[in-house]
């Protein structure tokens, strides 16, 4: 399924501002390429390209995330990624805290584009 109504039902039961954070993160996701298609996996809601996930937002009690499975493999040049695992990582976003937009549309760009080469 390219769109699955299970999302829209979670984003729409986070509120407020992390509520709006998490709807406008999801959507620049969903709007990231071709062949995206969308779940909820894991409680969070995710994007897909055939069955290979690459991105998700997760609502969080004072953030939300946009996290990327393959983050590690991600050129980051103005260190918006966190974590420290093995291959996830993820852009923290707080109500009231400005994050640089362009270099986040340049990561969910490099996620899109990274999947479609391990896909290959």
């Amino acid at each position: 399924m390219e769109h699955d109504p299970a999302v829209d039902a979670w984003l729409n039961g986070v509120s407020g501002e992390l509520g709006a954070l998490a709807q406008a993160g999801f959507q620049r996701l969903r709007e990231c390429g071709a062949g995206v298609r969308e779940l909820m996996h894991d409680g969070f809601a995710t994007v897909c390209v055939q069955d290979a996930p690459f991105a998700y937002v997760g609502a969080f009690k004072a953030h939300v995330n946009i996290g990327f499975f393959h983050g590690v493999a991600l050129p980051d040049p103005t260190g918006l990624l966190e974590g420290t695992g093995k291959r996830m990582r993820h852009v923290k976003l707080r109500p009231g805290r400005p994050v640089d937009e362009a270099a986040l549309d340049a990561l969910i760009a490099a996620a899109y584009r990274d999947i479609l080469v391990r896909l290959e």
